[in-house]
């Protein structure tokens, strides 16, 4: 299983829970990065939030069969980030995204911006 279809994956995860503002951030170009991938998104509150992250969960594992190493935010649903080695999945609210501003660090990055599904 490569990077990008665990990407693919982790993104229809998103989708199937409608999280909003989909963005995937591609690192692997650049020599300082954490990682390969950021994916990043958002839902609209804390009961959201937490839905998208345990989809992304369910459904990366049931289709694939990878689960992530680690998983941290679930508790208050405000900022869940998921680690799947070398792609890391953010979930916030709104807000909290607006403040963290992960997409404007990595601006040197290519940035992914995928269509939100209605």
């Amino acid at each position: 299983m490569n990077n990008e279809q665990i990407v693919e994956k982790i993104v229809e995860g998103i989708q199937e829970r409608k999280g909003k503002n989909i963005v995937v951030v591609n690192l692997t170009k650049l020599k300082e990065a954490p990682c390969s991938y950021f994916v990043i998104c958002e839902g609209d509150s804390n009961v959201h939030v937490n839905a998208v992250g345990n989809s992304i969960k369910d459904y990366v594992r049931e289709e694939i069969k990878v689960k992530p190493y680690a998983t941290d935010g679930f508790e208050n649903s405000e900022w869940i980030a998921m680690d799947y080695g070398q792609i890391i999945v953010h979930v916030f609210q709104r807000a909290t995204r607006a403040f963290y501003d992960i997409e404007h660090l990595w601006a040197d990055a290519q940035l992914k911006k995928l269509e939100d599904v209605l």
